[in-house]
């Protein structure tokens, strides 16, 4: 397959990418600005795309397969606590996004997208969104080390949601679990749909490299088309 990797440099980007050429696809990697990245592996290229212009990434969409989106504001991979900033003081980025990506797909409706969204759509219970309350919200990003202020963020990434599940393209949103960080890639994992995975210790929690797992599992044998799904240990 073709596939196309926005926020290639990013934490998750980055080993979507590793996953993709390991199992023997094409990939083209986007960011911002990649005049100045030298990474020439095999079967990989490099392009600037700006994701919040439709147009933009239309014109990188002939030839792909599946385009997965790991767009945040700012480099987190690079600069966490910036990206933290820029969420806050725009919280309707992650929408306006989706917006785009659903507009460039318009020309070309038979590319899938997958989305790498948050862990804070997902029902704590049947019913009960953590984004819809701000005490459950202010809970967690107490125990993640995270300022309060970032629950907009949070509710940003379930309206990019809310903008996916209005359309008809053949889209897939990925909420990770709701503790993810570079580790181990296993390959074993357990698989939910709109409740977090939780462990045997009652943790919702993955490695990005086994988040690309995942990410490739699904590019490669559609399940959630139109969904939303999750993973966790």
């Amino acid at each position: 397959m073709h596939i196309g990797v926005i926020g290639a440099t990013g934490t998750i980007g980055s080993r979507v990418v590793d996953e993709a050429l390991r199992r023997g696809h094409r990939v083209t990697a986007f960011s911002r600005d990649a005049s100045g990245i030298t990474d020439r592996r095999e079967n990989l290229s490099w392009a600037s795309v700006d994701v919040l212009d439709a147009a933009s990434v239309a014109a990188v969409l002939p030839g792909l397969d599946v385009l997965i989106s790991g767009f945040q504001p700012g480099n987190a991979a690079k600069d966490f606590a910036d990206t933290v900033r820029r969420s806050i003081a725009d919280p309707t980025v992650y929408a306006t996004a989706a917006q785009a990506l659903l507009k460039a797909l318009e020309s070309h409706p038979r590319t899938r997208l997958i989305v790498i969204g948050g862990a804070g759509s997902l029902e704590i219970e049947p019913g009960v969104v953590r984004a819809d309350h701000e005490d459950l919200i202010h809970a967690s990003l107490d125990e993640l080390g995270l300022p309060r202020a970032y629950a907009a963020a949070v509710r940003g990434h379930r309206e990019a949601l809310n903008v996916l599940r209005a359309s008809n393209r053949l889209w897939t949103y990925f909420s990770p679990a709701e503790q993810i960080a570079p580790g181990e890639r296993t390959g074993r994992f357990r698989i939910g749909g709109d409740q977090p995975v939780r462990d045997a210790d009652g943790l919702s929690r993955i490695s990005a490299e086994d988040a690309a797992v995942a990410l490739l599992d699904e590019a490669e044998l559609p399940r959630f088309v139109q969904r939303r799904f999750t993973i966790g240990y």
